[in-house]
């Protein structure tokens, strides 16, 4: 394959893809060698993980060790859920040190979409959000148009003739059931044919459980605030929260207040351990969440996401010279004024 190019954001051309996936298997293994230290680093969220499983199981007997890293805690109950019932042994890895390692994977995300993946020189990314610069990296197989990475993963273990163990099969379905938002977000013809592909083999009890774990108590505060402070303008609904324990709430948030009639975007906005972290979502409809965050907030920080569902976190210190206050009027304001001008 060619030393790879920097790709224009949301671009994917063929030169970052393999051809078929019985290429793209053959290349992964030719990656390896069995006494290879594999990490898989991800963001946690159900597609990245169920994602970084599946590779692991496409690793098996080919490397020494596999290890799936997340790169912070996991939060969410949902997911708490999914890891607890699917037994999916996970390590954060701040607790790790990344020289027990020979080769980094990066599976649902790019070098460009945290600090943290950044500083490692990475032989295999994975994703199927829209491109970003690249730095040269062996293996890519980048897919804006498919609705989940847990999809090309998918698409692996049957290529391989590999059926997925039902705890596989559980984890890899609801990552393509979130991600697609139970195919009401971008999805394709592949994302259906891996759901069909799955649906058979997984623990429908565990998956109904993992589903319905949504909320704390204490959540429900964060939804009265929420509603407290929302701005309405036009068809768009903002709302900040000023400080919040983990983003996931702002995202069960954001998806909860688009389904307000007459509204067609909702944004809502809080502060994670001194980050601004603003959630994005929209109907989609001749619309471009993806690109109207990038350009209202990339100058700053890690901005990008999908047609409908985009996401910004960005330092508070990156806004000093900005945001004049530091209160939450002040950061709402900002959202709205950025926004608006995307």
């Amino acid at each position: 394959m060619a030393p790879n190019k920097l790709p224009s954001p949301g671009s994917c051309p063929a030169s970052l893809r393999p051809r078929s996936r019985k290429e793209a298997l053959s290349r992964l293994y030719s990656l390896v060698h069995t006494k290879d230290r594999v990490l898989i680093t991800i963001d946690p969220d159900p597609d990245s993980i169920a994602s970084a499983f599946a590779l692991k199981r496409l690793l098996w007997r080919h490397v020494y060790s596999t290890t799936v890293g997340i790169i912070r805690p996991i939060r969410r109950l949902n997911n708490l859920t999914m890891v607890r019932l699917l037994k999916l042994p996970i390590v954060l890895l701040k607790d790790k040190k990344l020289d027990e390692f020979n080769r980094f994977f990066l599976v649902d995300g790019q070098p460009a979409h945290h600090e943290f993946f950044q500083k490692i020189s990475y032989s295999l990314v994975i994703d199927h959000h829209p491109v970003t610069p690249l730095p040269d990296i062996p293996f890519l197989d980048i897919r804006p148009g498919y609705g989940a990475t847990s999809t090309i993963l998918t698409e692996y273990l049957m290529a391989a003739k590999i059926k997925p163990s039902r705890t596989l099969a559980t984890a890899l379905i609801y990552g393509i059931k979130t991600d697609t938002q139970n195919f009401e977000r971008q999805s394709c013809e592949e994302d259906v044919r891996a759901f069909h592909f799955l649906y058979d083999k997984v623990y429908q009890g565990i998956l109904r459980k993992i589903e319905i774990s949504d909320l704390s108590l204490k959540d429900l505060n964060c939804f009265c605030e929420a509603i407290k402070n929302k701005t309405v303008v036009r068809d768009r609904i903002y709302t900040h929260l000023p400080k919040v324990p983990s983003a996931d709430i702002l995202v069960i948030l954001a998806d909860f207040l688009l389904k307000v009639h007459d509204i067609s975007w909702s944004i809502v906005s809080g502060v994670v351990d001194k980050v601004l972290v603003v959630i994005v979502r929209n109907d989609g409809y001749r619309k471009n969440a993806g690109r109207s965050v990038q350009k209202a907030f990339g100058q700053w920080g890690s901005a990008g996401g999908h047609r409908a569902a985009a996401r910004a976190e960005i330092p508070l210190e990156k806004l000093k010279d900005v945001v004049k206050k530091d209160t939450p009027q002040a950061y709402a304001r900002f959202v709205r004024r950025c926004l608006r001008a995307s």
